[in-house]
């Protein structure tokens, strides 16, 4: 490498952290970091700060955190810097009064294989449409969310019951490497940035909006393949979740389901019946096929193994998820 770049950092949570940590241990100085505003959290409504704050704090690194990224004293500040480059990582929506001020332009770290998920969520769709493939792509920041020139794309293999968190995980360490890469190449001159297709072979683009509530529905009428892929690309946060009913009184309780298997793919019975032994396993049938409950949580309850809940849940098959 020719030469360390000097780098303002952008990201909120635990993945953007990561990788300002990995950049820090590069020859790459990083000047500042800047973050989202401190704001209340969780039940006391404690005033909580970012993960890259903290990580930030931690380096000895300034924070700045601007309310709006238009506002003239931020963007005065971050001249001032005298940055060569922006990393954004896991962050909010960038202006061009900021992306383009750098002379070596604004990139970003999106944990898919662009074109493919464009979005807020791309870890999780990829996983809750059964992808067998995932990946980071480091790219050049424009005026479109997600569309600007693609730098590198690096691939991981989904694994056929990898959860979400694990695959976030995975794609958290393999991208703090691909940014480092990123930067040297930048510094080298070696980068060759490339145009991002409309569409692959001729395929519609794989998208990846928000995470709602009814998202994370269970919709026991579908295969069980799907059922288990969609409780696993929202597993462990935010949860996929289902109804689970009093067959007598009718009455029902609010359950997350966080890991599952499939038993069998050909069973052919109303979708949400349950059968157990009582004390080691839950089989729910479902549109096609049956599932293996391995972990769930009753509202208001710990996150529990399905052995550790049938100790303390007696008479599942009186119940049945709907």
């Amino acid at each position: 490498m020719n030469r360390s770049l000097k780098v303002v950092f952008m990201g909120t949570p635990e993945f953007a952290a990561t990788i300002l940590r990995r950049i820090v241990a590069s020859p790459h100085q990083v000047l500042a970091v800047v973050t989202v505003p401190d704001k209340p959290a969780g039940r006391g409504q404690k005033i909580a700060q970012s993960e890259v704050k903290t990580e930030a704090g931690k380096l000895g690194i300034p924070v700045l955190q601007p309310v709006k990224l238009k506002d003239p004293a931020f963007i005065s500040e971050l001249n001032q810097l005298g940055a060569d480059v922006f990393v954004v990582v896991a962050f909010r929506m960038m202006p061009k009064e900021v992306w383009s001020m750098p002379p070596h332009g604004t990139f970003n770290l999106h944990a898919s294989l662009l074109p493919h998920y464009r979005g807020a969520a791309p870890i999780n769709w990829a996983i809750i449409n059964g992808d067998k493939v995932s990946g980071n792509t480091t790219f050049f920041i424009n005026e479109e969310i997600d569309t600007g020139k693609i730098i590198f794309q690096e691939e991981l293999t989904i694994g056929n019951t990898e959860l979400v968190g694990e695959l976030h995980d995975r794609l958290m360490i393999s991208g703090a490497e691909l940014v480092v890469k990123t930067l040297d190449a930048i510094a080298d001159g070696t980068a060759k940035p490339v145009e991002q297709p409309h569409t692959l072979e001729g395929q519609p683009l794989k998208q990846a909006p928000k995470i709602f509530k009814e998202t994370c529905k269970i919709s026991w009428s579908d295969p069980c393949d799907k059922v288990m892929h969609h409780i696993h690309g929202l597993s462990p946060y935010p949860a996929a979740w289902t109804t689970l009913q009093n067959n007598i009184t009718l009455e029902t309780t609010p359950v997350k389901i966080f890991k599952v298997s499939i038993v069998n793919q050909t069973t052919n019975q109303l979708p949400g019946i349950i059968s157990s032994d009582g004390k080691t396993f839950i089989h729910v049938t479902t549109g096609k096929g049956t599932i293996a409950i391995e972990e769930l949580q009753l509202a208001g309850k710990k996150h529990l193994s399905t052995p550790e809940f049938l100790r303390g849940f007696k008479d599942i098959e009186k119940f049945r998820f709907s």
